[in-house]
């Protein structure tokens, strides 16, 4: 059996292409906007808020939507969570903790927007359980679901 050369394997890989190097341009912004998050973690609750607000109001189309009906649900369901910023993302914490964040589909060029909850969240089922969930639409359904999540993660 004769070895492969270099030019056989990439006619092989056909059109497939070579993974980037480095971060992604919104890898990047979100990295900044981390770096100007902690230069102001000592914002009051309501700064925090206007912040969140600010970063939904920015959100196009259907993220705009859910990033608004998540905030309201998190803050009905969890008041003791405070809105702020995670990664320019809109984020909620405890005691200084991110607890939930809503990423935007558009915020990374996805299919489908996510709420995503830290370890800080208590979601613990056995040895394996699901943090991040993805979101498509936001009605009755999964209103309920994310209210059940958002009480067990703050309990």
């Amino acid at each position: 059996m004769s070895p492969v050369s270099k030019s056989d394997r990439k006619a092989s890989l056909g059109t497939a292409k070579k993974s980037p190097r480095g971060f992604t341009d919104e890898e990047k912004a979100a990295m900044k906007e981390y770096i100007k998050e902690r230069s102001s973690e000592t914002l009051s609750a309501s700064e925090g808020e206007a912040m969140v607000l600010s970063k939904i109001a920015e959100m196009k189309g259907s993220d705009r939507v859910i990033g608004g009906k998540l905030h309201s649900i998190i803050k009905e369901t969890a008041p003791g969570l405070t809105p702020r910023t995670w990664y320019g993302m809109p984020a909620y914490s405890k005691e200084g903790k991110v607890v939930c964040f809503f990423q935007p589909a558009l915020k990374f060029k996805s299919r489908y927007a996510t709420l995503g909850f830290s370890d800080s969240a208590k979601l613990d089922e056995g040895d394996m359980w699901p943090t991040v969930y993805a979101l498509k639409t936001l009605g009755g359904a999964e209103e309920a679901k994310v209210r059940a999540l958002l009480k067990k993660a703050v309990d």
